[in-house]
């Protein structure tokens, strides 16, 4: 796996705008930085920005095309057949939402819907409220179960997940990689135990279905959904170096042929098939596609796919920043290659650094487990909000709280439900993982290196730094 040489990153630095204020951004894992050029395309958008599938002028034709070209874009990146595969949201949550709400009336009395405990809010609560909330209005019982994990390790319980499913088990949700403890379930064997149901689908075919959470893994990992072979797959670019408010929802198409719209009106409804007695719904994606969707933002998530290929390297033959021409996944699995290489080397070097200080707590998997970019900790008689401000006063942008993996902290025991939480992205520098830890260490009263490494992280460390 490779790793970014220095004058690699420095030259990718020097495309966005936070280090020219000496910034150190370790808040990664709730929102990336964009790059310059994505808010230079999209001011050169607005001098022909018209609505799409809605004009016939040269400016809404072409807005329409580069609207369309996107969805191919994003199908190419996570290896889904089609654009009609996909659905854009405002954010992974919404994009769950959409799927609970799609599949909310082919539920029955009896079923249950299993997802853990180590997942982000938006993952777990729009299922409590189906089951607690809207299915008991219309007479029908659901349960939704939970499946435990391991305190020490932070990994999932994969035998208490595999005892929850049943018969009955419709659904089941799980977390791609934890905003809290860094895990990455065996994605794989979660879609064995889901298939294990023998729930009946509309479809005739037997098994759960299996809704992905890859908010987290989009960031730093080739999120490939043919070998996921997940029902849903939900993530959002504002993770991936694009500007807020796009989310996606993945679904395969045969499923996605069979549900009905999460909203209705607009460009959802085929042209002119509206009638007293019937309304006719649009081809896919555009079924779920209601209303004026966010056009720019939509183009503008796409473009920073390709501009990530073109930063880190991936293709030495062209660039395919501002072109709409397909996209190679050849370019795409070496991308993220180092992108996750990247990510890996400095979650170690943080992780390492860290465990150097007494009466701290890392939580989640060891080094050298396969993890999210992120590290949350807490330190014996320090709150993390105080850490987090103390850090904050140092240039070190991290975060307290529970990072709405509440479950979780409730689960640990920790009280209050927080902990403080620093995480990497792409233009992030081994600098910046010392000077986060140089500012942790000083905001608990500890000099510097208190405390060796443990001679297991320290290899850890050292084994990545050579790849």
């Amino acid at each position: 796996m490779r790793t970014l040489a220095s004058r690699e990153l420095e030259l990718i630095r020097s495309q966005f705008a936070f280090p020219l204020r000496d910034r150190i951004v370790t808040n990664n894992a709730a929102s990336t930085q964009p790059p310059l050029a994505v808010f230079e395309l999209l001011r050169d958008l607005s001098e022909t920005y018209e609505n799409v599938h809605r004009g016939q002028s040269d400016a809404s034709v072409r807005t329409t095309e580069m609207f369309e070209a996107s969805f191919d874009t994003i199908a190419t990146w996570i290896n889904a057949a089609s654009r009609r595969t996909l659905s854009m949201h405002r954010s992974t949550t919404e994009a769950i939402n959409a799927a609970m709400y799609s599949l909310m009336a082919d539920f029955r009395d009896g079923d249950n819907i299993v997802t853990t405990l180590m997942e982000h809010n938006s993952n777990y609560v729009p299922w409590h409220a189906l089951c607690r909330e809207i299915l008991p209005r219309f007479g029908r019982r659901v349960e939704c179960r939970l499946a435990q994990f391991d305190h020490e390790t932070g990994e999932l319980d994969l035998d208490h997940l595999a005892s929850l499913v049943d018969s009955r088990t419709k659904l089941v949700c799980c977390t791609g990689g934890s905003n809290f403890l860094g895990t990455k379930p065996p994605l794989a064997t979660v879609r064995a135990i889901a298939d294990a149901s023998a729930y009946p689908q509309p479809d005739g075919r037997r098994g759960a279905l299996l809704l992905i959470d890859a908010a987290q893994l989009f960031a730093s990992s080739r999120v490939d959904v043919e070998r996921l072979d997940a029902d849903f797959v939900a993530f959002s670019f504002h993770k991936l170096l694009a500007p807020f408010g796009v989310g996606v929802l993945y679904a395969k198409e045969a499923l996605r042929a069979t549900l009905p719209p999460f909203l209705y009106g607009g460009d959802m409804i085929a042209e002119g098939r509206v009638f007293p007695d019937r309304v006719e719904y649009n081809e896919l994606p555009w079924k779920f596609s209601a209303g004026t969707p966010n056009i720019l933002g939509v183009i503008a998530s796409a473009q920073t796919l390709r501009l990530i290929v073109d930063m880190v390297g991936a293709d030495a033959e062209r660039a395919w920043f501002r072109t709409d021409d397909p996209l190679s996944p050849d370019a795409v699995d070496a991308a993220m290659e180092i992108v996750a290489g990247h990510a890996a080397s400095l979650t170690h070097r943080a992780m390492a650094g860290l465990a150097s200080i007494d009466g701290l707590r890392i939580y989640g998997p060891a080094a050298g487990a396969a993890r999210t970019p992120l590290v949350a900790f807490n330190v014996d008689g320090h709150s993390p909000f105080d850490i987090a401000r103390a850090l904050n006063a140092q240039g070190v942008e991290s975060r307290a709280a529970c990072h709405c993996a509440t479950l979780a902290h409730h689960d640990l025991g920790i009280d209050p439900p927080a902990s403080c939480r620093v995480s990497f992205a792409l233009y992030n520098s081994p600098e910046d993982v010392d000077r986060a830890v140089d500012a942790v260490r000083d905001a608990v009263g500890q000099s510097f290196r208190s405390r060796p490494i443990p001679s297991a992280l320290q290899h850890s460390v050292e084994d990545v730094e050579r790849v």
